[in-house]
């Protein structure tokens, strides 16, 4: 997209290499923040073995609108036990670290308890330096990662205690990590931790929501960071988490967490300030409403926000006086 208008030519097609359907696909892209001195873009797929691939690529030095899909370097693998829940998300943080989510590796109810386990990567939110490879790998372990020379533990482990954290997004005041992690069958929630929290344990499959999973009841939540917005199946299925307005052009916006439902095409902001845990949905208000389908929020380099829906919609977040 160039100022409004669909280039013919992709800027990457990696179609050959790629799963898609159901919850597979390209799931998630992430610009190097020394772009475009560096010219590294990197993408999170799901593979012909429906596997986790993180990669980067370059952009091509003959034309700068187009990624060199020969300049592709592997950079994470991750071994996915079913067909669902793979995550997806990548950012980098304030920090200059990649970012990466993965969910709990699908079926239902987490059968492995994956999201409760530090000997895998998956229910995780991972932390990795892709500019300092080392120890044989396609990056290294930041210092500060908690779990670093945990036995049993492995190293990449930021966050845990995850189900399915499609879309993350740091905000770009403050450093918090803003987490959309969707349910099980009755609960959606959103998670943040708070700039440099690391180690958090936000549940799953102990909880889902703020309540009881497995067991049903008397769970032992003890050390486990509640979420700041859960909300029911009888408001929507699955929640897109989004951006904190940051812009200029809707000042009403502005600090406002905003979250979607991609049945429901409903719309939320959450004071981004002001959120601890646990807020009730109530607490959020309902800014608008789009149609089913909104899978994923983009911002652009001046703040403003916009929506992607899966029919290859792009809607750009306004607000208008009522």
């Amino acid at each position: 997209m160039d100022h409004g208008t669909t280039r013919a030519t992709p800027l990457l097609d990696i179609r050959n290499l790629v799963t898609s359907g159901g919850e597979r696909g390209l799931l998630g892209l992430a610009i190097h923040p020394g772009f475009p001195n560096d010219p590294r873009i990197y993408v999170d797929y799901t593979d012909l073995n429906g596997n986790t691939v993180v990669a980067s690529y370059r952009l091509d030095p003959g034309d700068s609108n187009r990624l060199d899909p020969t300049s592709a370097v592997v950079i994470l693998q991750v071994a996915q036990p079913y067909p669902n829940h793979n995550g997806g998300a990548l950012a980098f943080g304030p920090d200059g670290n990649l970012y990466v989510s993965l969910g709990d590796g699908g079926s239902e109810g987490d059968p492995q308890g994956y999201g409760q386990r530090l000997d895998t990567l998956l229910g995780k939110i991972l932390r990795i330096d892709v500019d300092h490879p080392a120890g044989g790998k396609a990056y290294g372990i930041p210092a500060g990662n908690p779990f670093v020379g945990r036995s049993g533990a492995q190293p990449e482990i930021w966050l845990y205690g995850l189900r399915n954290p499609w879309r993350l997004w740091f905000d770009k005041a403050t450093g918090d990590l803003w987490i959309g992690d969707v349910g099980q069958n009755s609960y959606e929630e959103v998670d943040v931790a708070r700039a440099g929290a690391a180690g958090l344990n936000f549940g799953w499959n102990i909880t889902e929501g703020d309540h009881c999973y497995h067991p049903t009841n008397d769970c032992d939540a003890t050390g486990i960071t509640l979420p700041v917005v859960e909300y029911g199946h009888d408001v929507g299925c699955v929640v897109i988490g989004g951006p904190v307005y940051r812009g200029t052009r809707y000042p009403i916006l502005r600090g406002g967490y905003l979250y979607a439902d991609y049945c429901s095409g409903r719309i939320w902001a959450l004071d981004a300030a002001s959120a601890s845990p646990v807020v009730a949905a109530p607490a959020a208000v309902q800014v608008g409403t789009t149609g089913a389908g909104l899978a994923a929020f983009g911002e652009d380099e001046a703040g403003e926000v916009y929506a992607a829906n899966l029919d290859g919609t792009i809607s750009q977040v306004v607000a208008a006086a009522r």
